[in-house]
């Protein structure tokens, strides 16, 4: 019995770690969204981009397969952290990686239903809540690191004045709003995440976002808005917004999560065959 399990000892170490490695990777509700290359834009639409008044936005501000952006100037981009993609490759690949991130948000398992949609007033923990048509009127506050993930089978609205607050190590790249439709940020609101619409994503005048506005299909329409393409996060991170010159490729493609998975797992079943050879 000592022989055998001498011999079987590196095989039943190697699964040993292997089962270590498969539990340290999260459940897939609580792994963040890759937004890719659309990371690099505060704002991107589908069909147009429309602005009126002072705008600031951090971030590249694009559009494809529609090709008009209005309103900047007077809309202006932080320095350094962007430039204006009208239906070029850049916006191309952007929307692209979008899709992919929209459909990674929207088929998230639902954890819990937030019922006729109120958000106002509620204090939530990380998870993924889904609800028929968003309404936020008042406070909401997110409490804790992690990610945030809220599916509307409709549309996504807030009252003027309403606000997102983030405590205790939650982040605004840590949260996402997935819009089967469209969204309307109203007047003064205080947002927080990144919204990723089906159709259009409308802000009202004075309303602000630390996070993203980026719709698929239809346009983006800004008012006197500041929007902060946010960076950091939960694990993995989203980068912080890198300014990609017009007409500049996407970058160098990475391993994703799991690939490293799988990869570690063909290490592990390669070193075991190789003990086994040699205690033979």
């Amino acid at each position: 019995a000592d022989s055998r399990f001498s011999r079987n000892y590196p095989g039943l170490l190697a699964s040993l770690g292997f089962a270590a490695l498969a539990c340290v990777v999260s459940p897939a509700w609580a792994q963040n969204v890759s937004l890719g290359t659309a990371a690099n834009f505060g704002v991107l639409a589908g069909s147009a981009v429309t602005n009126t008044g002072p705008t600031v936005v951090t971030g590249n501000v694009g559009v494809w397969a529609g090709s008009s952006i209005t309103g900047f100037p007077p809309g202006s981009i932080v320095p350094g952290s962007g430039f204006l993609h009208s239906a070029d490759t850049v916006a191309q690949q952007a929307q692209s990686d979008l899709t992919a991130a929209y459909t990674d948000a929207a088929t998230r398992v639902c954890g819990t239903t937030i019922a006729g949609g109120l958000l106002g007033g509620l204090t939530l923990t990380p998870g993924v809540y889904c609800m028929g048509a968003g309404n936020l009127t008042g406070t909401l506050t997110l409490n804790g690191a992690g990610v945030y993930i809220f599916q509307t089978a409709s549309s996504l609205t807030t009252a003027p004045g309403s606000s997102v607050v983030l405590l205790g190590g939650a982040a605004a790249c840590g949260v996402w709003w997935q819009v089967t439709s469209s969204a309307t940020i109203d007047t003064t609101t205080a947002m927080a995440g990144n919204i990723l619409a089906l159709t259009s994503i409308t802000l009202n005048t004075g309303a602000s976002l630390n996070g993203r506005t980026l719709a698929r299909n239809g346009l983006v329409s800004l008012a006197s808005n500041n929007v902060t393409a946010c960076s950091g996060g939960p694990a993995p991170p989203v980068p912080p917004p890198a300014a990609i010159l017009p007409g500049a490729g996407a970058g160098i493609p990475a391993l994703s999560e799991w690939a490293m998975v799988m990869l570690a797992a063909l290490l592990a079943i390669a070193g075991v065959a190789a003990m086994r050879r040699k205690a033979r």
